[in-house]
């Protein structure tokens, strides 16, 4: 480590750590507080081998903003806009989406995949086991950028994490499109509109979904 500091290296996607840390070979050098704040890493040890140094990072912490999205089975959900439902499902999931302002096509497929493909529906057994394409359930999907909400310094949550609006939309309408490619029957809401959602949960069941893994 030169001097105790940290040398940034340049953001990219990928798994790269913004920071680097400059030591000799074979060390560890520990993550501050105030570092970990900043490259927004919850899963990293307290120190970490030099070896990864400009590698993928072996935490897979935090790397750019995610798309994120708040799936929940329901019984039954509906989206009104202006007093007339834009989109209504029977038995299915709900599913808050909030696009990240780096996220692309690789985001949008690690949702489909685990949207279409989560198991919390029952089976006979009574055991959570069967995902919505298994019980040809509806998927009534929301935007919501307010779900890269950062709340974590005062009382005013900052939004700056949120994809600009021309992206989000085109990513929200390729996820709900490839949903619907998968052979699911997607409800949606009005991008950028005041919406009214209403559900009944089933269970309640209510999964937190990141597409960088972080939760």
């Amino acid at each position: 480590m030169v001097g105790g500091a940290f040398a940034p290296l340049a953001r990219q996607k990928g798994g790269i750590c913004p920071f680097s840390i400059v030591a000799a070979a074979g060390t560890f050098v520990p993550f501050s507080a105030t570092v970990r704040r900043s490259i927004r890493c919850f899963v990293a040890p307290a120190s970490v081998p030099v070896s990864f140094v400009g590698q993928a990072c072996p935490t897979k912490c935090y790397n750019g903003d995610s798309m994120r999205a708040t799936v929940q089975r329901v019984s039954q959900a509906s989206v009104t806009v202006e007093g007339q439902i834009t989109g209504e499902i029977g038995q299915g999931l709900l599913v808050y989406v909030g696009v990240g302002s780096d996220d692309d096509a690789t985001d949008v497929q690690y949702l489909v995949e685990k949207i279409a493909n989560l198991r919390i529906f029952v089976d006979d057994q009574g055991k959570m086991n069967r995902s919505v394409t298994d019980v040809a359930g509806g998927v009534l999907v929301i935007s919501a950028f307010a779900l890269q909400a950062d709340a974590r310094k005062g009382r005013r949550p900052s939004f700056d994490a949120a994809a600009r609006p021309e992206l989000a939309n085109t990513l929200y309408e390729q996820l709900c499109d490839e949903l619907a490619a998968a052979g699911l029957a997607v409800a949606r809401g009005v991008f950028r509109a005041h919406m009214d959602v209403a559900s009944i949960n089933a269970g309640p069941i209510t999964i937190l979904l990141d597409s960088k893994r972080m939760f």
